[in-house]
């Protein structure tokens, strides 16, 4: 029997699956960036730490993203910033940026964590203030990354959605070196914070499901196609049925 195919059900068989193929081999390589990105993190975070950097470029970040970093100094709680739109658990918040001056006079922003909106001004947890001399242990992130629905900074307004070094040194007037193209997020203590600001985690927590994505959409692949076989053997089929009758009618 020959296999003869359609136009109509080809002109739609062929693009949709080549579509869903195409999606499938996508989510793989999003599921081996999405790997990579996590055992970057996991490997960097136990690694020994090293000391805050000057200032990094963008190009510099593929070998100090995530990079484990500790630092003794002070922390300067009068200039201190809030990130906006910070959900932490299901409750509105913040995270409290604060310039860090190091032992040896470099400033570095920090993300300390998160503080619930009731307690987003330094006045109303005076407990979170630490006295010098203060150490930070974290992890390098690199600055101004936002989302594309994500609004631009207000300093006129101190409304801030992106840790921007250089822009934040500016609208609070620091003196003195200030490191730009990266913050440190401040590792949350172990087991788990009880103090605010909460500190960032020390394992991703993202979901990583694109194997399931990929299996989805092959098997959606392999479905058409199968549907697609199947349509035309009953077509097929169909038309053997009526140029049998045919036939017997014109006996």
């Amino acid at each position: 029997m020959v296999f003869r195919p359609r136009l109509w059900p080809t002109l739609f068989t062929v693009p949709a699956v080549i579509l869903m193929l195409a999606l499938g081999v996508w989510q793989l390589q999003r599921l081996a960036w999405k790997t990579e990105l996590i055992d970057a993190f996991e490997a960097r975070v136990s690694a020994e730490p090293t000391d805050p950097p000057p200032s990094l470029t963008h190009a510099d970040m593929g070998d100090w993203r995530y990079r484990h970093v500790v630092a003794t100094g002070r922390f300067l709680h009068d200039k201190e910033l809030q990130i906006t739109g910070k959900p932490f658990k299901g409750t509105a918040g913040f995270h409290v940026i604060t310039p860090f001056v190091t032992e040896s006079g470099l400033t570095v922003f920090v993300n300390r964590g998160w503080v619930p909106e009731e307690q987003r001004r330094p006045a109303d947890r005076p407990s979170t203030l630490v006295p010098p001399p203060a150490s930070i242990d974290g992890v390098v992130m690199e600055s101004g990354i936002k989302g594309t629905f994500v609004p631009e900074n207000e300093p006129a307004n101190d409304v801030w959605f992106t840790v921007r070094p250089q822009a934040m040194a500016e609208h609070l007037g620091l003196e003195g070196p200030v490191a730009t193209g990266y913050y440190i997020d401040q590792l949350a203590e172990q087991p788990k914070p009880t103090t605010l600001p909460f500190g960032a985690e020390r394992t991703i927590t993202v979901r990583n499901e694109h194997l399931q994505y990929a299996i989805t959409w092959f098997l959606l692949a392999a479905t058409l196609i199968g549907v697609y076989i199947v349509w035309h053997r009953q077509a097929d089929q169909a038309e053997r049925d009526k140029q049998v009758e045919r036939d017997g009618d014109g006996a």
